[in-house]
């Protein structure tokens, strides 16, 4: 056994040096190769062969990565203060520039994501924040897809998630908005109105241009006082008629003196 271990020494550190030199990826992980500190290139996925000692690789994710984006104090551009937090998906598109272009690229595009969401929303009132996220989102996606293109980062969406208020401006947000209600619904009354009227005006044209619907009218205005329970009745009396009563009666005076 002793004579055995000058022959198995050699062949246990072969195994060890081919052990560390064989790599495997996966199909969303690509290797980045450096040779003597040198880039030589970017392999995978499969079995990747390095050379101990000469050769270095760094693992580089290309599935989408989720990152949250901090809560953010904004002063938007009404000077409201207002806490907003958010979440950015983005991948890897270049391994090389994600890795020799910046340090830590996860780190950088969080740090960008901070500064570019306070920019962005403070230029904008605190009603647009509210109701056009999607514009704003399109807006924040846009620059940071920009800025991260020479690290070799695609952002792929962003999304903001929350638009904290204190407690004051909920108040104040509650009032406008029971505000505008009631502006609405005395637009709406108005506007019943004013088409009421205009119908009463077009049904006083129709009448008097047909005096014989005056008549159906009053009476069926005498029908549906008939059905109703009223102790009292008043008969309207059309002034046509009392000009007729009136001039028999004026008539019948003169005939007797």
């Amino acid at each position: 056994m002793v004579d055995l271990i000058p022959y198995i020494t050699p062949v246990v550190v072969l195994l060890a040096i081919l052990a560390s030199a064989i790599r495997i990826l996966p199909e969303y992980q690509r290797g980045v190769v450096f040779f003597l500190g040198r880039f030589q290139g970017v392999k995978g996925p499969g079995l990747i062969i390095i050379i101990p000692g000469l050769q270095q690789m760094v693992r580089v994710d290309l599935r989408v990565i989720t990152l949250d984006v901090p809560s953010q104090d904004v002063i938007s551009h009404d000077n409201v203060t207002v806490r907003v937090n958010a979440v950015l998906y983005y991948r890897v598109v270049d391994p090389e520039r994600a890795i020799i272009r910046v340090e830590n690229y996860h780190a950088a595009t969080s740090q960008l994501a901070q500064t570019t969401l306070r920019s962005v929303l403070g230029k904008h009132d605190l009603d647009e924040m509210l109701s056009e996220r999607d514009r704003l989102n399109e807006d924040i996606q846009e620059i940071l897809d920009k800025q991260t293109e020479e690290w070799g980062i695609k952002v792929a969406n962003v999304e903001i998630k929350h638009v904290d208020l204190n407690e004051s401006m909920i108040r104040a947000i509650a009032k406008q908005a029971e505000a505008e209600r009631e502006r609405r619904a005395k637009i709406i009354h108005a506007e019943g109105e004013l088409q009421a009227s205009e119908k009463l005006v077009e049904a006083a044209q129709i009448m008097d241009r047909s005096p014989g619907s005056m008549q159906l009218r009053y009476l069926q205005t005498l029908a549906d006082m008939s059905t109703g329970n009223a102790s009292t009745i008043v008969f309207p009396l059309p002034l046509d008629m009392i000009s007729a009563l009136t001039r028999n009666t004026t008539s019948g005076g003169k005939n007797d003196q």
